[in-house]
């Protein structure tokens, strides 16, 4: 979906990251990430500032096999708003990353 006067698009959003995604690997070719999707369910007011891409880390708790708890994280682009049209608000919304394996 594009962006229109009410709605910011997740077009715009995934080119965000993925623009963000293509500087990081430039800076470090060991590391060659690539940006999927965002959730197509995903639904925010239109930002009335550039977008702005970072690495944000999610963190849960799950338990193995024999009943420990397990912390694990996993690494995402969080593309954000600071500033929304009307009313003035902000958002971020996580993007998912995986890092290729080199051969």
């Amino acid at each position: 979906m594009r962006s229109n006067d009410a709605v910011h698009g997740l077009y715009e959003i995934r080119e965000e990251a993925r623009n963000f995604v293509d500087q990081e690997n430039a800076r470090n070719p060991q590391n060659e990430w690539k940006a999927l999707d965002p959730n197509l369910k995903v639904l925010v007011p239109r930002c009335a500032v550039p977008l702005k891409a970072r690495w944000h880390e999610i963190w849960w708790f799950d338990t193995s096999a024999e009943s420990k708890l397990l912390k694990r994280s996993r690494r995402v682009i969080a593309v954000e708003c600071t500033r929304t049209a009307s009313p003035a608000q902000k958002w971020d919304v996580h993007v998912p990353v995986f890092q290729r394996t080199r051969p």
